[in-house]
């Protein structure tokens, strides 16, 4: 008898997926590329391009997997019993935290000597560096928030923003003046996690005679006692905080360290295990006589912080429009490689539905998040103010759909969390509750509405500007238009029904948003295959139910990720 040999099977006669790395993720993004080009920001081409080969290289693919693996930890003491208030974090956080700041999505943009299109350049490379990793794109995300509420106080804007628009991290505790670069977070949410800052607990005591020479730089000193349940960047140099003076609820600028090199008072209670993010857990903290400076005028503190929270959102949606691509490229990739009944997945009609109608969500957000930074750079503020919260509300809630569609084309490789998409999927659920959940961006459009009625009407202009491309367009825009006149007339007679019909009339606000920038700069089939299904609805409730032809899905998935 004869002796039987066994051989192992190569990898190529498994059908395995080659892993996505070394991709220039930014390139591969045409979308994103013709974004950067339309708004005239092809100055930033150049590090865009740097910045997506290194988005896509195996080592950033590891950090990423590296602080997910290892969340960080609690240090309230040290081995002599002496209270330090430190969050640790792995090496692999550093090093996407370096590469983020000397990116400069921080608060660069903000500098007096930034380049043209500074925020267009700043918002592609946050859509591009996101799909490495989410959390640890809070502290940066806070940093260039900070800047708009800063700017109110000329004196504390000349401290501090230079300090923030450093491309250097500095991870060192020590004075702020000391440092080669400074990162900023935010304490807004009272200990109760509502969303009410009228609520808050935390009371402002103001201390008089005391000047900057002393603890803290600033003209108006304070301290502050009280809780703070959900602050998402426990670590960072300073903070913008709202507490309760004797004027009413006040923001104020709260330093980790003080002028002497000593520690303010911030006692961080513990670190609290969410569903996404597990590289930057939120912590709870505790002030208790902390030395602040005030911003603003007392009593004005919703009003100072609007452009922090502006800016916070809008870089909510580009990080959510980027969770997207993420998830689609990732689809694509895998169906394109992995073989079934005798073809590559990609090429089967009904999976090519799924991946064209993610890629088309993809791209809506991709274009309206890009139109959104332009504003910034175009100093659109009115456009801005309506604009980003529906942006905020509409985009944020669709990406967890994408994604967990996308992670559904991988089948079982996609549950499994050394994969990079469980990852995404779980990190896609922050967005929508970043700076407020659902109903407070509706809530925030109906303000826009009442008390700002210029910025409707320039977003109901902007949306105008796709008027006679298609007739289901301009009926959609004659429909929202008319539903926002029928809205402020009944809001003056009952206030309750508007509410009630708000998220209805957001949804639909994004949606004409989005095709209506569609029709002016996407492909025809991009744009009518949108308009037929988000429009005029008629496509279906779920993924890959597009009523379009072969020829159109090949394109839009041909477009997502040229082979």
């Amino acid at each position: 008898m004869g002796t039987v040999t066994f051989v192992a099977d190569s990898d190529d006669a498994l059908n395995l997926v080659p892993a996505p790395a070394d991709r220039d993720v930014f390139s591969d993004d045409l979308v994103l590329v013709e974004a950067v080009e339309r708004h005239e920001a092809k100055i930033h081409l150049a590090p865009l391009r740097d910045l997506g080969r290194l988005a896509g290289a195996p080592r950033s693919l590891g950090w990423a997997d590296a602080v997910d693996r290892n969340p960080p930890t609690l240090r309230t003491h040290d081995p002599f019993g002496r209270r330090v208030d430190e969050v640790e974090y792995h090496p692999a956080w550093h090093r996407l935290m370096q590469t983020g700041v000397r990116t400069g999505l921080t608060a660069a943009a903000w500098d007096a000597d930034a380049p043209a299109a500074a925020h267009t350049g700043r918002a592609a490379a946050l859509i591009v560096w996101s799909q490495v990793e989410s959390g640890h794109l809070s502290a940066l995300s806070t940093s260039y928030a900070a800047i708009p509420s800063l700017r109110t106080d000329p004196e504390l804007d000349r401290i501090w923003r230079p300090r923030l628009t450093a491309r250097s991290y500095d991870s060192a505790f020590r004075a702020p003046g000391e440092k080669l670069g400074c990162l900023a977070g935010m304490a807004v949410t009272e200990r109760q996690g509502g969303s009410d800052p009228r609520a808050g607990t935390t009371v402002a005591s103001p201390q008089d005679g005391l000047t900057g020479n002393g603890p803290v730089e600033g003209e108006h000193i304070y301290r502050l006692t009280g809780q703070k349940w959900f602050v998402s960047s426990p670590m960072a140099d300073v903070f913008l905080v709202l507490a309760t003076a004797p004027g009413g609820l006040t923001a104020f600028v709260v330093p980790r360290v003080l002028n002497d090199g000593s520690r303010n008072t911030w006692r961080l209670l513990r670190l609290k295990n969410a569903v996404g993010t597990r590289s930057n857990l939120p912590a709870e903290v505790e002030l208790d006589g902390t030395w602040a400076t005030r911003l603003g005028e007392e009593g004005k503190g919703q009003r100072t912080i609007t452009g922090m929270l502006t800016a916070s959102r809008l870089d909510a949606v580009l990080r959510s429009a980027g969770q997207m691509r993420q998830a689609v490229a990732r689809a694509v990739h895998h169906c394109r490689h992995r073989e079934t009944f005798g073809s590559p997945l990609a090429d089967k009609p009904l999976m090519q539905n799924v991946l064209a109608d993610l890629a088309l969500e993809s791209e809506a957000a991709t274009v309206l998040a890009m139109r959104l930074a332009a504003a910034v750079d175009a100093g659109e503020t009115e456009l801005l103010r309506a604009a980003v919260p529906v942006a905020k509300f509409w985009v944020c809630k669709r990406a967890t759909g994408v994604v967990a569609e996308a992670l559904e084309c991988l089948g079982g490789n996609g549950f499994v969390e050394e994969h990079g998409l469980a990852r995404v999927f779980r990190d896609s659920l922050v967005g929508p509750l970043w700076e407020g959940p659902g109903n407070i961006s509706a809530l925030d459009v109906l303000r826009a509405m009442a008390m700002q009625p210029r910025s409707m009407e320039v977003l109901l202009a902007e949306i105008d500007r796709g008027r006679g491309s298609d007739p289901r367009l301009d009926r959609a825009m004659d429909e929202v238009a008319g539903f926002l006149m029928a809205a402020s007339r009944e809001a003056r007679r009952d206030p309750a029904a508007v509410e009630m019909g708000a998220r209805w009339m957001v949804e639909r606000l994004g949606v004409v948003l989005q095709a209506s920038l569609l029709v002016r700069c996407a492909p025809e089939p991009v744009a009518s295959t949108f308009l037929t299904t988000r429009v005029a609805g008629n496509g279906g409730t779920l993924y890959g139910t597009l009523p379009v032809g072969r020829k159109a899905t090949q394109m839009i998935v041909e477009r997502s990720l040229p082979a």
